[in-house]
């Protein structure tokens, strides 16, 4: 989740496929369900998911970011609140921040995740400079398992730019032998502000072939799939906040909405899809940092 944006292109394969047209809407008939956290109640735990759905650090203990990611508790992020998940940030002393983060898999490799399907959360964006919320999935497996990893990024938001957010898919290569991390990404032009005035869906697909971004079920970028993608991945959801941008203007308190994480399986085939060339919105390199 640590990333420095530059201009530049950087594939995840030499020889990718042609990218498809953008715009195509999703066919949901395709899917079946077979996770949803609706929020009617919160059911998380700090670092081992034991009879919960979700713990609320990342599971090899990386949390990031310029608020740490407190507990659940009375005095915590988390809130149901009309059937939808608000996680708060707010000042827990003159110069510390605290805020909130969900995962679905904890670090034995017990969680909720697929390797290949559609993953959606339906999200309301937190006004504001400083605010860095996000949806994104990471291979679930024990952190004792060092071969590389996936990460998808399905949405980070920065609440200084309202006129886009960015997607990006990383490689992590935890061993020197495996080589080095590889990264690519999108910004996505959005109308400003658009974000936080309303709820919206960020949903990926993930196939033997393609990952797939949707904006409220469209189709908005594609990478090929990474031939270092073997185990399920999990949700995480979190509200940070920076990484490197002022946070002294950041609204206290300031708070995420989340209808929804769901996670679907495909049972209907892919098929061909049409491929030509997407419109540009903005493809960068990115600089990954561990």
């Amino acid at each position: 989740m640590k990333a420095v944006f530059l201009v530049a292109t950087m594939m995840l394969a030499s020889s990718a496929p042609e990218l498809p047209t953008q715009g195509e809407q999703i066919d949901m008939r395709a899917f079946d369900l077979v996770f949803a956290d609706e929020f009617d109640d919160l059911s998380v735990n700090p670092w081992l998911l034991e009879n919960k759905r979700w713990i609320a650090h990342t599971p090899w203990n990386g949390d990031f970011g310029d608020a740490r990611f407190l507990n659940p508790g009375p005095d915590g992020p988390f809130a149901i609140e009309n059937g939808k998940l608000a996680i708060t940030a707010r000042k827990t002393r003159p110069d510390r921040w605290g805020s909130g983060l969900l995962a679905a898999g904890d670090k034995t490799g017990a969680g909720t995740g697929e390797r290949f399907g559609y993953f959606e959360a339906r999200m309301k964006m937190p006004p504001g400079p400083g605010l860095w919320p996000a949806f994104w999935l990471v291979s679930l497996r024990p952190t004792s398992v060092k071969s590389p990893k996936i990460e998808i990024d399905v949405v980070e938001y920065y609440g200084h730019r309202t006129h886009t957010y960015s997607l990006a898919m990383h490689v992590w290569k935890l061993r020197e032998e495996d080589g080095s991390n590889r990264s690519t990404g999108d910004r996505i032009p959005v109308s400003p502000g658009s974000l936080t005035q309303r709820f919206h869906t960020y949903g990926v697909e993930v196939d033997p072939k393609w990952v797939t971004y949707y904006l409220d079920r469209r189709e908005v970028a594609r990478f090929p799939t990474p031939a270092e993608h073997h185990d399920p991945l999990h949700p995480i959801v979190n509200l940070a906040m920076g990484p490197g941008y002022p946070i002294d203007r950041t609204p206290d308190p300031s708070t995420l909405y989340v209808d929804y994480v769901r996670i679907y399986s495909r049972v209907a085939p892919a098929g061909d899809r049409e491929c030509g060339t997407p419109q540009s919105s903005e493809r960068m390199e990115i600089d990954a940092k561990d």
